[in-house]
């Protein structure tokens, strides 16, 4: 299957450097110069994935970050020139799945980008045998692999990509402890010292959503000094 990935970056040279590495992928590339032009592709084309810079003329890219999750659960990926740890944390927030920072190896992207389509469309697209139960359940959470729908309660949750895969991972193996990287291999692809602070703003916003109490968490366990487990409750 050809993807259709789309590239928001206000930087021409930057936008046909990734289009380039990308098409050589096979991917067919769209490049919208700001948020606005990205939402009529959007609208006009079947995007899979997103690839955004923050600093855009008229709406920037958490703007739009908010404006793709409304409509869409597709992978997205911040690339941009902000290094501070909070703006990486608040991409995260409104729903990026993934962030680096510029300047970038191109072939890093490709990359990420691989993985990020691999497991996303792994997930959505191949059905469980039948045989195989898709239903899991720990405690009032019920998720629906199939469907890729969690519901607590019997009200549904809305969940990023990235917080699927990791409430999934965790949910197919309770009780087991997870470190970061085995976290990030299991739900991204190859781990680097620098991912540390997505898997952690991952399971935060986890907490914020499936908790009761996120500052004392009943689901998803921190060990301390080796990683994070879900509760068989």
């Amino acid at each position: 299957m050809k993807y259709n990935i789309l590239i928001t970056e206000d930087e021409r040279e930057i936008a046909e450097l990734i289009k380039l590495y990308l098409e050589n992928e096979n991917y067919r590339v769209f490049c919208a110069e700001d948020g606005k032009e990205a939402l009529e592709f959007l609208e006009q084309e079947s995007i899979d994935m997103a690839i955004l810079d923050i600093m855009m003329p008229g709406m920037d890219g958490y703007e739009l970050t908010k404006q793709i999750r409304k409509r869409s659960n597709m992978p997205i990926l911040i690339l941009s020139a902000k290094t501070q740890s909070c703006d990486k944390i608040r991409g995260l927030n409104l729903g990026a799945d993934d962030y680096m920072t510029k300047p970038f190896d191109p072939l890093e992207v490709v990359a990420r980008v691989n993985s990020a389509l691999r497991r996303f469309y792994h997930l959505n697209g191949e059905p469980e045998s039948k045989n195989e139960n898709h239903i899991l359940k720990v405690g009032d959470l019920v998720l629906d692999t199939q469907t890729l729908a969690l519901k607590k309660r019997d009200e549904e949750v809305f969940l990023t990509p990235m917080e699927y895969k990791i409430l999934a991972l965790f949910m197919k193996n309770p009780g087991m402890i997870f470190t970061k990287v085995q976290i990030y291999e299991n739900t991204c692809g190859e781990y680097v010292e620098s991912d540390d602070n997505t898997i952690m703003v991952h399971i935060s916003n986890l907490r914020e959503k499936i908790e009761e109490n996120p500052k004392n968490p009943q689901y998803i366990k921190t060990i301390r000094g080796v990683g994070y487990k879900i509760e068989n409750r």
